[in-house]
């Protein structure tokens, strides 16, 4: 039983890194629809720690209960991705509620065990259990070409093992206190990981002396620093369906660019200069669905 409180204690304290973590998160996405996400997953982390706290007091002791409190807290750490999935002005808004509507989906079996069945099990249906694996794996293939890839796989991990009895064929695997403790610290790891990538790689793209663009008349700079860390930010999901619509419009109009996921690229520019202007007007309009004028204005390449 001591053994088994400190590896609580531990994951408590896991848990309260990685919230520290995801409101840094928050912080340097400010401006972006990655905001809410960051929430999500600083909601999650606590209530992980509050259910950590309660088992090093000794509470939580039938297995029943146990395992419903751990349904609810899985619910809370699947709402993140599904949030950044929902990230497109202004519909990311409204969509937050579709995100909690799932999340009280997904612990619906805990709160009828509870309520309903007191003492009983939570009665997961496998499809339930498949979507829950479906999510964990879609947040780490949404970062996977990023520079958040390994902080993203820690993150993974460590959801995989402490959602374990809630994922396919997981049913029956007894529960393993130093096991949680060891994958909580997984996740922590990740997360502090992309807080600091995050913090860090502006800092050392300026510091690089980049040369200054004024960002109104330059798709290069529109489309350059700003898509990157829009990219970092949000992943590969949203990012590829702005590359997919401004090389669309870029083709149709003609224009000597293209914009891959590493980036801006620009072509023969022994045309007409206007096209730049109108480059950078629809590479802003683009990612002004999901960003403010003020976070372009902080990521852009001369930092104004």
């Amino acid at each position: 039983m001591v053994v088994a409180s400190h590896a609580w204690l531990v994951c408590l304290a896991a848990a309260a890194v990685t919230a520290a973590a995801a409101a840094a998160g928050g912080f340097l996405a400010r401006g972006s629809t990655a905001v809410p996400a960051a929430v999500w997953a600083a909601v999650a982390a606590a209530a992980f720690g509050l259910e950590a706290a309660w088992r090093a007091g000794g509470g939580l002791r039938d297995p029943a209960t146990a395992d419903c409190c751990r349904l609810a807290v899985a619910a809370l750490a699947v709402c993140p991705i599904l949030s950044v999935l929902g990230g497109k002005r202004p519909q990311h808004g409204v969509w937050q509620f579709i995100v909690a509507t799932l999340a009280g989906v997904v612990a619906l079996p805990a709160a009828s065990a509870l309520l309903v069945r007191p003492g009983s099990a939570a009665d997961v249906h496998p499809l339930q259990r498949w979507l829950m694996l479906v999510i964990v794996l879609v947040a780490g293939m949404n970062y996977a070409a990023t520079r958040h890839a390994a902080a993203a796989g820690l993150v993974v991990v460590g959801q995989a093992i402490l959602l374990r009895r809630w994922l396919p064929f997981g049913a029956a695997v007894p529960p393993a206190p130093w096991l949680d403790a060891a994958a909580a610290c997984v996740v922590a790891t990740g997360a502090v990981v992309a807080a600091v990538q995050s913090f860090a790689w502006p800092a050392r793209r300026r510091a690089a002396g980049l040369r200054e663009r004024r960002v109104a008349d330059d798709p290069a700079a529109v489309l350059g620093d700003s898509f990157l860390a829009l990219r970092e930010t949000l992943g590969a999901a949203w990012s590829l369906r702005i590359v997919e619509r401004f090389n669309t419009v870029a083709a149709e109009r003609g224009w000597p660019c293209r914009l891959g996921f590493d980036g801006f690229h620009e072509g023969d520019a022994e045309t007409d200069p206007a096209w730049r202007r109108d480059a950078a007007r629809t590479g802003r309009a683009l990612l002004r669905r999901f960003v403010t004028s003020d976070w372009l204005r902080r990521h852009a390449a001369d930092g104004r």
